[in-house]
């Protein structure tokens, strides 16, 4: 679900990002901490992190700059706790969620966010969905009153299902007519075979078309529930005001068992894989995609500068600048082989790709910029990164990290992000692990990972 953007900084797509805490006993019904951020943040940045009687994690930042607050609701369920026959159900249930409870009816959320200056947004993904509302600090009861109530009232009319399913079979056939599409998802299932991050968020049509009300409703009432939640708010307000609200308005919701995720490991990729697509239109396409590893690992942090040294440094949550000093860029784009150049690795909770994407030039071939794109990873395996461009792209990221969590409501997706694919630690140390990269970890993961054999080589070639 879209809605229109609040900050002139906020940009919300697919996401990614980080934050943290400390335990301290701390309100009645409510335990958790406060710690110090970054220094990346201002002196007086604070998080205060408490849970809920009923399992509810609650994650929340004073941040006095404007009289605004927003408020995310995080759920730990994504196409990643899908099964065959019901892939695309956890997207389709962020769907209903915007069709109405008994006091909400359809319609509702729209009129009342709007009415007072507000803006909301939806979002599923592969680890998580989530749900936000950015608006005026004095009308954030309205939007914990929103959260509250939809985590466990959600009617789920059949009309409306029937009509989200048309929607999201349209939204299905819209992106099967973008050839950068199908080449991902065809790229994508082959590179991952028996993990669940095989199959597009989206679903897959068939079982977008048999799964019933009752399907959707049951992965609702499983999943949906506060000891499967995190619940951020960052703005104007005050903890111990904001404390009290949050008991007020979820404290009393009862937590149900959540199933254990039994999660089938990717095997092996025991040499290279190859995707021949042919289809319309005038452009060719190639992507290459590498096995990469989960957040936690100790090679994420050299992969991250590793992919903007090639592809260009990027701002999880919105993407990045020009990508124009990038290896990749100078090496295909410059020379006029590709019209465009871009990768892209990201914190996931388990190991998932490293894609790199080319929209080829006219006159030239993928066989072409395939070639180039092997001769920049062989280099970069062979030579040492010069310690200059090792720390120039070191500040790229750190300033693209800095960026991307400037504003109000990227500071709240950040947090919650973090608490749900990997930890708030893992952000706390975000910046010292780039900077703690080294020229001898940048060649170790070129080698170890951006293989021939652990590769998936796709091609879209346009047929006139």
């Amino acid at each position: 679900m879209l809605g229109p953007t609040v900050e002139s900084v906020y940009n919300v797509l697919m996401g990614y990002s980080v934050f943290w805490g400390r335990w301290t006993r701390a309100h009645m019904g409510l335990y958790g901490n406060r710690t110090t951020l970054s220094p990346t943040w201002s002196a007086d940045a604070h998080v205060t992190r408490a849970y809920l009687t009923n399992g509810l994690t609650v994650l929340l930042r004073e941040i006095h700059t404007a009289p605004v607050v927003s408020v995310w609701m995080w759920y730990r369920v994504g196409s990643r706790n899908e099964s065959y026959g019901k892939t695309g159900i956890s997207h389709w249930v962020e769907h209903m969620q915007f069709k109405g409870t008994e006091k909400y009816p359809a319609g509702a959320y729209d009129r009342l966010i709007s009415r007072v200056g507000g803006v909301f947004n939806a979002m599923t993904w592969m680890d998580y969905t989530a749900y936000f509302q950015t608006l005026p600090a004095s009308q954030v009861d309205l939007a914990l009153d929103i959260e509250a109530d939809r985590m466990v009232n959600s009617v789920f009319d059949p009309v409306e299902v029937e009509r989200e399913r048309t929607v999201i079979l349209s939204e299905r056939s819209m992106n099967e007519n973008r050839p950068t599409f199908l080449l991902t998802e065809e790229v994508q299932n082959t590179a991952i075979k028996a993990h669940p991050y095989h199959h597009e968020v989206i679903g897959w049509p068939s079982d977008l078309r048999t799964m019933t009300r009752d399907d959707l409703y049951e992965h609702y009432r499983t999943y949906y529930t506060p000891n499967n939640a995190v619940l951020v708010i960052t703005g104007d307000f005050y903890t111990l005001d904001m404390v009290e609200r949050v008991k007020r308005y979820f404290a009393h919701l009862e937590p149900r068992p959540v199933p254990r995720l039994s999660i089938t490991a990717e095997p092996p990729q025991r040499g290279e894989r190859r995707v021949l697509l042919k289809g319309g239109g005038d452009t060719h396409y190639v992507q290459v995609a590498f096995h990469a590893v989960e957040a936690t690992h100790e090679d994420f942090f050299p992969m991250v500068v590793l992919d903007a040294i090639l592809g260009g440094a990027k701002s999880f949550g919105g993407g990045g600048t020009s990508n124009r000093s990038s290896r990749l860029y100078k090496r295909l784009v410059a020379t006029g082989l590709a019209a465009d150049a871009g990768s892209w690795v990201g914190p996931t909770i388990d190991p998932y790709l490293w894609w790199f994407d080319f929209t080829v030039n006219e006159g030239h071939t993928p066989e072409e910029v395939e070639k180039a794109f092997w001769e920049e990873i062989e280099r970069v395996c062979e030579e040492p990164v010069s310690p200059h461009e090792l720390e120039k792209t070191r500040k790229q990221v750190r300033a693209h990290f800095v960026y991307g969590s400037e504003s109000i409501t990227n500071q709240a997706r950040w947090l919650g992000f973090s608490e749900v694919v990997a930890s708030q630690q893992w952000l706390d140390s975000y910046l010292d692990r780039i900077e703690a990269v080294t020229e001898q970890d940048v060649q170790r993961v070129a080698c170890a990972y951006l293989r021939r054999d652990q590769a998936t080589v796709g091609w879209y070639v346009a047929v006139r």
